[in-house]
């Protein structure tokens, strides 16, 4: 009898030897790096990672463009402040006179009369050389 329990206690013992080289395997193939649900892992605590990483520059960028922002708005409304101090001084000014007095501003009238004359020359010169479209009256190309 001690001989048969013997036999049986060897032939569990090499059982469970024999499931746990199975289960070994079982879990090296699990967690292998490349396939397994290891190698996903990895993979994704990489990408996890990566998309810290780029959180904090566009946070970065952001906050350097949120001071710039600020300070642009800043100069403008300067700007906007000492504009409309120019704009209520002008009110101040006394209007010039209707009819200009000196040969300065009689001279600048003959030259801005010579530049509207040439604009005209130039105007009739590009009415002669023809017309790119002609409006054709609907009313007359109908067929009674």
């Amino acid at each position: 009898m001690d001989i048969i329990a013997d036999i049986l206690l060897a032939a569990g013992a090499l059982g469970a030897g024999f499931y746990c080289l199975v289960l070994s395997r079982r879990l090296k193939r699990f967690n292998d790096l490349e396939k397994g649900v290891g190698g996903a892992v990895a993979v994704l605590s990489a990408q996890v990672d990566d998309l810290n990483k780029s959180l904090q520059s566009a946070q970065q960028v952001s906050d350097g463009s949120s001071k710039a922002l600020q300070q642009l708005t800043g100069r403008a409304e300067s700007v906007a402040q000492r504009l409309e101090l120019m704009m209520a001084s002008m009110h101040d000014i006394p209007e010039a006179e209707a009819a200009p007095t000196s040969a300065a501003a009689a001279d600048e009238d003959a030259a801005m009369a010579a530049a509207l004359d040439a604009a005209a020359e130039t105007q009739e010169e590009a009415k002669s050389s023809g017309l790119m479209f002609v409006r054709h009256n609907r009313s007359q190309n109908r067929v009674a």
